[in-house]
């Protein structure tokens, strides 16, 4: 797939409030500071479409960037670590489980995990939450420049083992890197197949 244009179109602080259910949406979430916003970008070619940050918790709204005039890419608000009180968690955590459990147009939702960690209990239970739910999801491990192969390999095979847990059929995984942009046409292509399918 080729992203010929890319613009934000709107951030939503609710569900009522995001755009009518019209284009198929593909979202990202993941720990705060896993890379999201740097990861969209690279995948749109626009170095300030989403806002990066290098403060966790900046995404703090459903943001809407449509692409190519016939989808959207959906940046979701961090899980997890971010400097904000208990009761700001609560109104993100509905804010987002809302997004997830009732969008219509939603396709999928790519869960982004850091490959420099080993597997973290947050990235799991979010993903046993999906499957729970059956929303359609794939995950994307990200700054894999950051390190050498071998230490990626190691701990996405542990992130596996530790799924393994949990699920009998592995979900889909790919690799990334926002800085030298690997991974960028591989998951450009899964969005296509999503999309056509």
């Amino acid at each position: 797939m080729e992203i010929r244009s890319a613009k934000f179109e709107i951030s939503s602080a609710a569900l009522s409030q995001c755009p009518p259910d019209k284009f198929p949406e593909i979202a990202f979430i993941g720990r705060s500071n896993v890379g999201k916003s740097s990861l969209i970008n690279m995948l749109t070619g626009h170095n300030k479409l989403a806002k990066t940050s290098s403060t966790p918790g900046k995404t703090q709204l459903i943001n809407h960037f449509i692409i190519n005039d016939n989808w959207y890419i959906v940046d979701l608000p961090g899980y997890g670590y971010a400097q904000v009180a208990k009761t700001q968690r609560e109104k993100f955590r509905k804010m987002i489980d809302d997004y997830l459990l009732k969008r219509k147009s939603l396709y999928c939702v790519f869960v982004l995990v850091d490959s420099r960690l080993k597997p973290q209990k947050i990235d799991i239970d979010f993903i046993n939450f999906l499957g729970e739910n059956e929303v359609p999801f794939e995950v994307i491990f990200t700054k894999t420049d950051k390190q050498s192969k071998k230490k990626t390999d190691d701990n996405t095979e542990q992130f596996r083992q530790a799924l393994s847990q949990t699920w009998e059929e592995m979900p889909k995984m790919m690799l990334s890197s926002s800085e030298t942009k690997a991974g960028k046409d591989e998951i450009l292509n899964e969005i296509e197949n999503i999309i056509k399918q």
